[in-house]
């Protein structure tokens, strides 16, 4: 099965930013792709060590988990990530600047779930 996520919530709640990581190393550790898609305040999540100062109240932290995975794309909003001044420079190794069109292209697939928190 393949999962596509979508997300807005990043560092001003870390505990919902959390929620998403959660269901995608749950669905990777069951042999799973996925995809997630970071819009608005997600975004900043997608920044080369800004997952590892996030500190969920609650749950378990998967950022980095998720992050590294090989069968995990995290796509970040160009639009969201530019209004914040974030370049692709500035991401993480295993996430990419994307749009909506790529979320839709995701979604589209036969095989695919979509999840949205």
């Amino acid at each position: 099965m393949h999962y596509a996520i979508s997300t807005t919530w990043g560092g001003s709640d870390t505990t919902r930013a959390a929620i998403p990581f959660i269901f995608a190393a749950t669905a990777l550790e069951k042999g799973d792709t996925v995809m997630i898609m970071l819009f608005h305040d997600a975004v900043t999540i997608a920044v080369d060590g800004a997952a590892d100062k996030m500190i969920p109240f609650g749950p378990p932290p998967k950022f980095r988990e998720v992050l590294a995975h090989p069968n995990a794309t995290v796509m970040v909003c160009k639009p969201c990530a530019e209004v914040r001044g974030i370049s692709d420079d500035m991401l993480h190794t295993n996430c990419s600047m994307g749009g909506m069109g790529d979320y839709h292209a995701e979604v589209s697939r036969g095989d695919c779930k979509a999840v949205t928190f």
